[in-house]
C-alpha cells in the first residue's frame, strides 16, 4: 500500500473510506486480510477434535485462544 500524505483531516477524511462500487475496495480487503495474516496468524493444531459437549469445546477453543494471546504479548 502507499503512503500517503495530507496536508489537514478535511484531506484525509474523503480518502479512507471506499464505496462499495469501487473497483479497489476487494484488493484492498485483500490486502488487509494478508497483512492481518501476517503479523498476527491464528495458530490452532491441526486436526479434529471430538468433544463430549459444547462446554468442552468451548474450553479447549479458549485454551487455545489464551495460548495464542500469551504468544503475542512476549
Amino acid at each position: 500500500m502507499p503512503v500517503r500524505r495530507f496536508r489537514s483531516l478535511e484531506e484525509m477524511e474523503g480518502s479512507v473510506w471506499l464505496e462499495p462500487d469501487q473497483p479497489r475496495l476487494w484488493p484492498t480487503i485483500a490486502s488487509v486480510w494478508e497483512l492481518a495474516a501476517r503479523l498476527c496468524p491464528p495458530r490452532f493444531p491441526p486436526g479434529t477434535y471430538k468433544h463430549r459437549s459444547i462446554e468442552d469445546a468451548n474450553r479447549q477453543a479458549d485454551t487455545w485462544e489464551a495460548a495464542s494471546i500469551a504468544r503475542q504479548a512476549r
